[in-house]
């Protein structure tokens, strides 16, 4: 689906992205839709392709706070949420926040740490908020999470619980750039590097009245039996083990609101619902192993059930 952003402030957002990311239109707009959805974005590929510069561009265009989280098999909870420290001259504890506590927070390399410290990030991705010593601490908004991993190199990590990739809106892929783009990609490395020169093209405050309107576009029913039907067949395909999830069914369909936001409108089309499923089912759909053994992916089998169940005819009265 090659359609041209209508919404004129994520027009600029997308095109400043841009700016640092030659190529890569799709990924910076469904980083985009992932954001005005209030989800949280897997981006798994091979070091070198630009993840954490994504990350950087995105957080810098609309003026958001960025962390960076390096996941090492020897990071604590604490290193990620912050801890409380007694202090003998006040004679009381006093809290030091961890890199959770900002707007966009880089998760990098999220495979390579032990399940517990990954799961720190579980309640903060879906409550909005962490627990310490017994104290709930509201996390600022936007909060968003772009986590990196090495599909390649396995050895000395730990893969991701199915009840976190749940908490992921979209998993995609980078993908290498094409010959002129990465031309385009070493001109521009010549000198200055472009994020350096990137400036925010939106305020957190209107990000924050985007993502209250994306809330509003109008989902028809038709819509919603389309996205649940797709969820239902992929938990009783013969290569699938474990299905999308209700929350998965939740996810596309926030995903398409904010997809359709993104076009210029206000109802959802049966487009944005396959054009987006891939990319919200898949990291949720567990395979059976003789369905590994012969090469068939979630991607495939979302496809695959996409093309037996007939496209929804909306009505056009409102």
């Amino acid at each position: 689906m090659t359609q041209e952003v209508v919404n004129p402030k994520l027009q600029n957002v997308v095109e400043n992205i841009e700016k640092v990311m030659i190529g890569k239109r799709k990924v910076a707009e469904l980083s985009v839709v992932a954001l005005l959805a209030g989800g949280h974005v897997l981006l798994e590929d091979v070091p070198g392709v630009g993840k954490t510069m994504m990350v950087r561009a995105l957080a810098k265009s609309v003026g958001a706070s960025f962390k960076r989280i390096q996941f090492t098999p020897d990071l604590l909870p604490s290193d990620v949420i912050g801890v409380s420290i007694y202090n003998p001259k006040e004679m009381e504890f006093s809290f030091r926040p961890g890199p959770i506590m900002g707007n966009i927070i880089l998760a990098d390399e999220i495979n390579r740490t032990s399940p517990k410290t990954q799961s720190a990030l579980l309640e903060g991705m879906e409550e909005g908020s962490v627990t310490i010593d017994g104290n709930t601490r509201r996390l600022d908004k936007p909060f968003f999470v772009m986590a990196t991993q090495n599909p390649i190199e396995y050895e000395g990590t730990y893969p991701l619980p199915e009840a976190q990739l749940d908490r992921f809106l979209l998993k995609m892929k980078m993908g290498y750039p094409e010959p002129a783009e990465e031309m385009e990609v070493l001109h521009r490395a010549q000198k200055n590097p472009p994020i350096d020169e990137l400036e925010a093209v939106m305020t957190l405050e209107e990000l924050r009245y985007l993502q209250e309107e994306v809330k509003e576009v109008l989902v028809d029913d038709t819509i919603k039996k389309y996205i649940v039907e797709i969820a239902g067949r992929t938990r009783i395909h013969a290569n699938v083990y474990l299905g999308a999830s209700p929350r998965g069914s939740i996810a596309l369909m926030k995903a398409c609101q904010a997809y359709a936001f993104l076009r210029g409108r206000d109802f959802v089309i049966p487009d944005d619902v396959q054009f987006l499923a891939p990319f919200v089912f898949a990291h949720r759909i567990i395979m059976k192993s003789e369905a590994r053994y012969e090469g068939i992916t979630p991607e495939e089998v979302v496809e695959r059930v996409m093309a037996r169940i007939p496209v929804p005819v909306q009505r056009l009265v409102r």
